[in-house]
């Protein structure tokens, strides 16, 4: 079992029935999944960009990506509908919470002048996302095979009712949030 998953459900789950005033365990905010998105707008004229992308992805999540492809076609950007532009993974139950223990834990604290990340970039359903501007945070990637540094989206999906259960449950998980 992942290291935060148990400290989940053994230390945080009564720790929040508590704090949050839930009757039952079953109303306590879970990770439900979480969604890593790199979307590449150059990969119209470079294909290559996509396929590193692809391998990177699968580097930091230890799952395949699935590629995405634009849904419609923009003249301005030369993208036609059906040409791939991006690169997704879902993660569930054990990876999800494997890959926010190394993002908390690891990735985070490598980012240059952290103080923290936004506590508003909430959904007002208690979904959080989060943007990367660099992945080469992540120790996974090794900095003398990447050609360009590229950004990513993470989207942390919970089961929480609203803002205030969904930014209780990542504090408890150890999301450092900026103060104020």
């Amino acid at each position: 079992m992942a290291r935060l998953k148990q400290q989940y459900e053994t230390e945080m789950v009564p720790r929040l029935k508590d704090s949050l005033g839930l009757k039952n365990v079953m109303e306590v905010p879970k990770v439900e999944k979480v969604v890593v998105n790199m979307g590449l707008g150059e990969a119209i004229q470079n294909i290559k960009v996509l396929e590193s992308a692809v391998e990177e992805l699968g580097l930091l999540t230890g799952q395949k990506p699935i590629v995405t492809k634009a849904k419609k076609s923009i003249a301005q950007f030369k993208l036609r509908e059906g040409m791939p532009i991006g690169a997704a993974v879902t993660l569930r139950r054990e990876r999800a919470y494997e890959f926010l223990d190394r993002l908390i834990n690891v990735a985070l604290p490598r980012v240059r002048d952290f103080k923290g990340i936004s506590p508003k970039a909430f959904d007002g359903r208690g979904n959080y996302t989060l943007g990367i501007k660099e992945q080469i945070i992540f120790p996974e990637i090794d900095l003398d095979k990447i050609d360009k540094v590229k950004g990513l989206n993470i989207t942390i999906v919970t089961t929480a009712k609203n803002d205030e259960h969904g930014r209780a449950l990542l504090r408890e998980l150890g999301m450092p949030f900026r103060k104020g």
